[in-house]
């Protein structure tokens, strides 16, 4: 039986080792490709949204009108009531008429045992036009926004720059929680087709 010689078993081997480094560097050479392919960008899921109600004035001041609007979906309280409140203060989409200076800026809000307390900014107050009525209505449009979109949330209490408030401008008393009140509301059908005065 004849030997295999030594120096063709080297070489044998010698080739092996060759073909086992060339399949290891091709795969590392094709991870590489792969890793710095650009990945052809991916159909972006459509947010998921929510219908929610918020109260802005009759274009004659004599109350609230209710709008519907689309926000984004939420998952923690705390989170969408300030959505509520932002939408709010961005003002309305038709004829209606904002209640919150534009400049205002919503803090924090936060909820225990059904009371909402809501930490404005100071703009709230001092870029206010004040009015008892106009006052009136927009505590009663965050109250009765916060109330209809979570029943539980029942009364707010209105902070500025994390102090408590007596008042806005001086008319109405907000040293306790406020609870909503839809004696406020109005029936959209009181719109005058074109009417759009602001409040005094």
């Amino acid at each position: 039986m004849n030997k295999i010689h030594p120096m063709r078993l080297a070489v044998v081997a010698g080739l092996l080792l060759l073909v086992l480094l060339l399949a290891l560097l091709a795969r590392h050479l094709w991870l590489s490709y792969r890793a710095a392919r650009p990945v052809a960008p991916q159909e972006q899921a459509v947010p998921v949204r929510r219908e929610a109600v918020l109260y802005f004035a009759h274009p004659e001041g004599t109350g609230l009108i209710a709008e519907a609007r689309d926000l984004p979906q939420c998952t923690e309280l705390e989170v969408c009531l300030t959505q509520l409140v932002e939408a709010l203060i961005a003002g309305p989409r038709g004829n209606l008429v904002p209640l919150f200076p534009p400049r205002t800026v919503v803090r924090s809000v936060q909820v225990a045992e059904g009371i909402a307390t809501v930490d404005f900014s100071r703009e709230l107050a001092a870029d206010h036009p004040g009015g008892s009525m106009t006052e009136l209505l927009t505590v009663y449009a965050l109250a009765d926004t916060l109330a209809v979109n979570y029943p539980h949330v029942r009364q707010v209490r209105i902070m500025l720059e994390g102090q408590p408030v007596e008042t806005l401008k001086g008319h109405i008393d907000l040293r306790n929680p406020v609870a909503a009140d839809f004696r406020y509301t109005q029936s959209p059908e009181s719109l005058a087709p074109a009417n759009s005065q602001e409040l005094n």
